[in-house]
């Protein structure tokens, strides 16, 4: 028996009594943690110990930024640049948690905490994760498939943009006042395109990826949230893998 606050409770009732309770949810159907920014303060924990790698090791860089690579044609020859296209695909992933410089990961992963965090906390750990990771992937994949076959690309600016598009469509799907969300999104568009050296392919691959997402998820109804959650995360690493694979082919075979 087990002693409750009046009398006594035999084990089985216990155990029966907690696997009925619900699982407490957010608005957007994830499971409430008691630590919302888990995720977020993780990811920005990885980012830094990458950061200070590349700083006692510069060469990291040079081996997982994202690299396209594959037959380069110049005017005196053909030439073969290791990279994605030559079987490199960790590039795609790792490149997302390196930076230049020390402004660069700074404002980085600002931005990072200031709109993850309260993503992580309505969407619940899972839905984060899949988030963060498809728009880094599909800012990875747009830089991979327009960039210059030896043009190198780092940042977690393609992940970070993709929570800036989800932001802005959770917002609006909850009735905040999104303006703030949208001029952030709309200076950092004319930054992209404005600045030299900034790799436009990768925030606006993440940025798409990342509003199509977050529409999939929270503009269907709550009967058939999960279902299409799956769907459309699915549907996004396909398309993903068919563009990685177009260009592989194209930089190979071309």
């Amino acid at each position: 028996m087990i002693t409750a606050s009046v009398g006594f409770q035999c084990p089985e009732c216990v155990r029966g009594a907690h696997a009925t309770q619900r699982v407490a949810r957010t608005a957007l159907g994830g499971r409430v943690s008691p630590n919302k920014t888990a995720v977020t303060l993780t990811l920005i924990g990885i980012n830094i110990v990458m950061f200070l790698i590349e700083q006692a090791s510069p060469s990291v860089m040079d081996r997982l930024a994202l690299l396209p690579g594959g037959h380069v044609h110049l005017g005196f020859g053909t030439f073969q640049i290791a990279g994605i296209a030559t079987g490199q695909y960790y590039r795609l992933l790792t490149a997302m948690f390196l930076h230049l410089n020390v402004m660069h990961i700074l404002f980085n992963m600002w931005a990072l905490y200031v709109v993850g965090a309260p993503l992580e906390a309505m969407l619940g750990r899972i839905r984060y994760i899949a988030l963060y990771f498809l728009s880094g992937f599909a800012g990875s994949a747009l830089a991979y498939l327009l960039s210059d076959p030896r043009a190198e690309t780092v940042g977690a600016s393609g992940a970070i943009f993709g929570l800036f598009g989800a932001l802005f469509v959770v917002g609006r799907r909850l009735r905040f006042d999104i303006r703030p969300i949208g001029f952030v999104i709309a200076l950092n568009l004319v930054l992209t395109f404005t600045l030299s050296g900034i790799s436009w392919q990768g925030h606006v691959g993440g940025l798409i990826a990342g509003s199509a997402l977050a529409a999939a998820w929270v503009y269907v109804p709550r009967n058939r949230r999960t279902l299409a959650q799956l769907a459309s995360s699915a549907l996004v690493a396909v398309i993903i893998v068919a563009i990685v694979v177009a260009r592989t082919h194209t930089l190979t075979h071309g």
